[in-house]
Protein backbone atom coordinates (compact mmCIF):
# COMPACT_ATOMS: atom_id res chain seq x y z
CA UNK A 1 0.00 0.00 0.00
CA UNK A 2 1.47 3.25 -0.80
CA UNK A 3 1.51 6.49 0.87
CA UNK A 4 1.75 9.82 -0.62
CA UNK A 5 5.35 10.17 -3.01
CA UNK A 6 8.36 11.26 -1.18
CA UNK A 7 8.13 10.94 2.65
CA UNK A 8 4.55 9.39 3.95
CA UNK A 9 2.20 12.56 5.08
CA UNK A 10 1.71 11.74 8.52
CA UNK A 11 -1.44 12.71 10.93
CA UNK A 12 -2.60 11.85 14.28
CA UNK A 13 -5.19 9.28 13.78
CA UNK A 14 -8.09 11.15 15.44
CA UNK A 15 -7.36 13.22 12.54
CA UNK A 16 -8.23 11.05 9.82
CA UNK A 17 -10.76 9.88 11.43
CA UNK A 18 -12.07 13.51 11.66
CA UNK A 19 -11.51 13.81 7.40
CA UNK A 20 -14.62 10.85 7.46
CA UNK A 21 -16.44 13.81 8.90
CA UNK A 22 -15.25 16.07 6.79
CA UNK A 23 -15.79 13.84 3.41
CA UNK A 24 -19.39 13.05 4.78
CA UNK A 25 -20.16 17.24 5.03
CA UNK A 26 -18.89 17.55 1.57
CA UNK A 27 -21.04 14.44 0.56
CA UNK A 28 -24.18 15.95 1.79
CA UNK A 29 -23.06 19.45 0.38
CA UNK A 30 -22.90 17.88 -2.83
CA UNK A 31 -26.15 15.89 -2.32
CA UNK A 32 -27.67 19.18 -1.77
CA UNK A 33 -26.18 21.01 -4.44
CA UNK A 34 -27.30 17.84 -6.78
CA UNK A 35 -31.10 18.46 -4.88
CA UNK A 36 -30.80 22.00 -6.29
CA UNK A 37 -29.92 21.79 -9.72
CA UNK A 38 -32.68 18.78 -9.93
CA UNK A 39 -35.57 20.14 -8.25
CA UNK A 40 -38.91 19.47 -10.17
CA UNK A 41 -39.83 23.00 -10.70
CA UNK A 42 -36.71 23.30 -13.48
CA UNK A 43 -38.30 21.14 -15.85
CA UNK A 44 -41.78 22.63 -14.65
CA UNK A 45 -40.52 26.69 -15.30
CA UNK A 46 -38.87 25.42 -18.70
CA UNK A 47 -42.09 23.49 -20.01
CA UNK A 48 -44.24 26.44 -19.26
CA UNK A 49 -41.44 29.20 -20.14
CA UNK A 50 -41.80 27.57 -23.80
CA UNK A 51 -45.97 27.28 -23.42
CA UNK A 52 -46.02 31.40 -22.36
CA UNK A 53 -43.44 32.28 -25.52
CA UNK A 54 -45.71 30.08 -27.91
CA UNK A 55 -49.08 31.77 -26.45
CA UNK A 56 -47.06 35.56 -26.38
CA UNK A 57 -46.65 35.08 -29.98
CA UNK A 58 -49.97 33.63 -31.01
CA UNK A 59 -51.38 36.63 -28.48
CA UNK A 60 -49.06 39.28 -30.54
CA UNK A 61 -50.11 37.71 -33.93
CA UNK A 62 -53.95 37.84 -32.75
CA UNK A 63 -53.50 41.41 -31.89
CA UNK A 64 -51.79 42.53 -35.45
CA UNK A 65 -54.63 40.86 -37.08
CA UNK A 66 -56.92 42.25 -34.88
CA UNK A 67 -55.37 45.51 -35.06
CA UNK A 68 -55.32 45.48 -39.11
CA UNK A 69 -59.15 43.67 -39.53
CA UNK A 70 -60.06 46.74 -37.39
CA UNK A 71 -58.54 49.49 -39.68
CA UNK A 72 -59.84 47.21 -42.34
CA UNK A 73 -63.72 47.25 -40.99
CA UNK A 74 -63.38 51.12 -40.43
CA UNK A 75 -62.47 51.46 -44.18
CA UNK A 76 -65.26 49.38 -45.31
CA UNK A 77 -68.18 51.11 -43.02
CA UNK A 78 -66.50 54.89 -44.79
CA UNK A 79 -67.13 53.27 -47.88
CA UNK A 80 -70.94 52.25 -46.92
CA UNK A 81 -71.39 55.15 -45.82
CA UNK A 82 -69.76 57.52 -48.91
CA UNK A 83 -72.01 55.80 -51.39
CA UNK A 84 -74.86 56.15 -49.34
CA UNK A 85 -74.30 60.10 -48.67
CA UNK A 86 -74.01 60.18 -52.50
CA UNK A 87 -77.10 58.57 -52.90
CA UNK A 88 -79.34 60.79 -50.10
CA UNK A 89 -78.02 63.47 -51.94
CA UNK A 90 -79.30 62.13 -55.31
CA UNK A 91 -82.62 61.33 -53.92
CA UNK A 92 -82.71 64.81 -52.22
CA UNK A 93 -81.88 66.28 -55.98
CA UNK A 94 -84.48 64.04 -57.07
CA UNK A 95 -87.49 64.83 -54.38
CA UNK A 96 -86.81 68.59 -54.83
CA UNK A 97 -87.65 68.66 -58.47
CA UNK A 98 -84.87 70.11 -59.69
CA UNK A 99 -84.22 67.96 -62.13
CA UNK A 100 -86.75 68.56 -64.73
CA UNK A 101 -85.38 66.92 -67.67
CA UNK A 102 -86.94 63.42 -67.94
CA UNK A 103 -83.77 61.46 -69.67
CA UNK A 104 -81.66 63.64 -66.74
CA UNK A 105 -84.79 62.30 -64.30
CA UNK A 106 -84.14 58.54 -65.64
CA UNK A 107 -80.59 58.34 -65.81
CA UNK A 108 -80.63 59.72 -61.67
CA UNK A 109 -83.02 56.91 -61.45
CA UNK A 110 -80.71 54.19 -62.72
CA UNK A 111 -77.83 56.10 -60.71
CA UNK A 112 -79.96 55.94 -57.29
CA UNK A 113 -80.40 51.94 -58.33
CA UNK A 114 -76.63 51.32 -59.12
CA UNK A 115 -75.78 53.22 -55.51
CA UNK A 116 -78.42 50.76 -53.81
CA UNK A 117 -77.10 47.56 -55.43
CA UNK A 118 -72.99 48.96 -54.45
CA UNK A 119 -74.34 50.12 -51.03
CA UNK A 120 -75.55 46.25 -50.78
CA UNK A 121 -72.41 44.84 -51.94
CA UNK A 122 -70.36 47.12 -49.52
CA UNK A 123 -72.12 46.44 -46.83
CA UNK A 124 -71.93 42.50 -47.27
CA UNK A 125 -68.05 43.16 -47.43
CA UNK A 126 -68.26 44.84 -44.06
CA UNK A 127 -70.47 42.53 -42.66
CA UNK A 128 -67.72 39.28 -43.74
CA UNK A 129 -64.99 41.94 -42.50
CA UNK A 130 -67.11 42.52 -39.16
CA UNK A 131 -67.29 38.39 -38.58
CA UNK A 132 -64.02 37.90 -38.92
CA UNK A 133 -63.12 40.88 -36.68
CA UNK A 134 -65.32 39.11 -34.10
CA UNK A 135 -63.66 35.86 -34.37
CA UNK A 136 -60.10 36.87 -34.42
CA UNK A 137 -61.17 39.13 -30.71
CA UNK A 138 -62.62 36.19 -29.69
CA UNK A 139 -59.54 34.20 -30.33
CA UNK A 140 -57.74 36.73 -29.04
CA UNK A 141 -59.98 37.01 -25.48
CA UNK A 142 -59.20 32.75 -25.43
CA UNK A 143 -55.43 32.94 -26.52
CA UNK A 144 -55.35 35.59 -23.34
CA UNK A 145 -56.89 33.51 -21.01
CA UNK A 146 -54.62 30.88 -21.73
CA UNK A 147 -51.84 32.99 -21.25
CA UNK A 148 -52.95 34.16 -18.12
CA UNK A 149 -53.20 30.73 -17.14
CA UNK A 150 -49.64 30.17 -18.02
CA UNK A 151 -48.26 33.13 -15.97
CA UNK A 152 -50.22 32.08 -12.61
CA UNK A 153 -49.05 28.00 -13.41
CA UNK A 154 -45.22 30.29 -13.30
CA UNK A 155 -45.86 32.65 -10.68
CA UNK A 156 -46.82 29.33 -8.42
CA UNK A 157 -44.00 27.00 -9.97
CA UNK A 158 -41.66 30.21 -9.01
CA UNK A 159 -42.69 30.86 -5.72
CA UNK A 160 -42.05 26.70 -4.79
CA UNK A 161 -38.87 26.48 -6.68
CA UNK A 162 -37.71 29.63 -4.73
CA UNK A 163 -38.85 28.11 -1.58
CA UNK A 164 -37.05 24.99 -1.94
CA UNK A 165 -34.01 26.83 -2.91
CA UNK A 166 -34.42 28.66 0.64
CA UNK A 167 -34.49 25.57 2.29
CA UNK A 168 -31.62 23.88 0.47
CA UNK A 169 -29.42 27.05 1.04
CA UNK A 170 -30.16 27.18 4.64
CA UNK A 171 -29.05 23.64 5.23
CA UNK A 172 -25.96 24.28 2.72
CA UNK A 173 -25.42 27.12 5.71
CA UNK A 174 -25.89 24.70 8.80
CA UNK A 175 -23.39 22.23 6.89
CA UNK A 176 -20.99 24.83 5.67
CA UNK A 177 -20.73 26.38 9.06
CA UNK A 178 -20.12 22.32 10.47
CA UNK A 179 -17.74 22.23 7.47
CA UNK A 180 -15.63 24.96 8.80
CA UNK A 181 -15.33 23.68 12.37
CA UNK A 182 -14.32 20.32 11.18
CA UNK A 183 -11.75 21.90 8.38
CA UNK A 184 -10.08 24.38 11.24
CA UNK A 185 -9.44 21.20 13.59
CA UNK A 186 -7.03 19.22 10.19
CA UNK A 187 -3.50 19.35 9.89
CA UNK A 188 -2.66 21.95 6.76
CA UNK A 189 -0.81 19.35 4.73
CA UNK A 190 -3.62 16.78 5.50
CA UNK A 191 -6.43 19.21 4.27
CA UNK A 192 -4.45 20.06 1.30
CA UNK A 193 -4.17 17.06 0.28
CA UNK A 194 -7.72 15.96 0.76
CA UNK A 195 -8.86 19.25 -1.04
CA UNK A 196 -6.76 17.80 -4.29
CA UNK A 197 -8.14 14.49 -4.53
CA UNK A 198 -11.24 15.48 -3.66
CA UNK A 199 -11.26 18.36 -7.05
CA UNK A 200 -9.52 15.66 -8.92
CA UNK A 201 -11.87 12.27 -8.03
CA UNK A 202 -15.60 13.72 -8.18
CA UNK A 203 -16.24 14.86 -4.86
CA UNK A 204 -14.76 12.02 -2.73
CA UNK A 205 -10.72 12.75 -1.19
CA UNK A 206 -11.05 10.36 1.54
CA UNK A 207 -12.63 6.87 2.09
CA UNK A 208 -12.79 4.52 5.28
CA UNK A 209 -11.27 0.90 4.56
CA UNK A 210 -14.32 -1.23 5.93
CA UNK A 211 -14.14 -5.31 5.25
CA UNK A 212 -10.81 -4.83 3.54
CA UNK A 213 -12.76 -2.72 1.29
CA UNK A 214 -11.84 1.11 -0.15
CA UNK A 215 -15.10 2.75 0.31
CA UNK A 216 -14.01 5.20 -2.47
CA UNK A 217 -13.64 2.99 -5.09
CA UNK A 218 -15.80 -0.09 -4.12
CA UNK A 219 -12.74 -2.56 -4.18
CA UNK A 220 -11.55 -4.88 -2.16
CA UNK A 221 -7.54 -4.75 -1.16
CA UNK A 222 -5.15 -7.58 -2.06
CA UNK A 223 -4.13 -9.60 0.30
CA UNK A 224 -0.38 -7.46 0.11
CA UNK A 225 -2.02 -4.40 0.07
CA UNK A 226 -3.83 -5.30 3.43
CA UNK A 227 -0.81 -6.57 4.86
CA UNK A 228 1.17 -2.77 3.62
CA UNK A 229 -1.74 -0.79 5.60
CA UNK A 230 -1.84 -3.25 8.45
CA UNK A 231 2.27 -2.67 8.61
CA UNK A 232 1.70 1.32 8.76
CA UNK A 233 2.62 3.21 11.28
CA UNK A 234 -1.20 4.94 12.84
CA UNK A 235 -0.21 8.10 12.12
CA UNK A 236 0.79 7.70 8.82
CA UNK A 237 -1.71 8.49 5.58
CA UNK A 238 -2.15 5.61 3.47
CA UNK A 239 -3.40 6.00 -0.05
CA UNK A 240 -5.76 3.41 -1.83
CA UNK A 241 -3.40 1.43 -4.48
CA UNK A 242 -6.21 1.90 -7.48
CA UNK A 243 -8.50 5.26 -6.69
CA UNK A 244 -5.28 7.44 -4.81
CA UNK A 245 -8.00 8.06 -2.14
CA UNK A 246 -6.73 9.01 1.29
CA UNK A 247 -7.50 5.47 2.95
CA UNK A 248 -8.80 5.78 6.54
CA UNK A 249 -8.31 2.97 8.62
CA UNK A 250 -11.25 2.07 11.30
CA UNK A 251 -12.06 -0.67 13.87
CA UNK A 252 -14.36 -2.38 10.99
CA UNK A 253 -11.46 -2.53 8.37
CA UNK A 254 -10.65 -5.99 8.99
CA UNK A 255 -7.09 -6.03 9.01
Amino acid sequence: MRSNRGDPLKADPSAQQRLLDLQELDSQLAQLAHRRRSLPEHSVLAELEEQRAALDARVRDLRIAADDTTAEHKRANADVEQVRARRERDQQRMDSGAIANPKDLERMQHELVSLSKRISDLEDIELEVMERLESVQEQLMAVSGELAEVETKIATATAARDQAFADIDGEVSDLNAKRGTVADELPADLLALYEKLREAKGGVGAAPLRARRCEGCSLELTASDLRAVAAAPADEVVRCEECQRILVRTAESGL
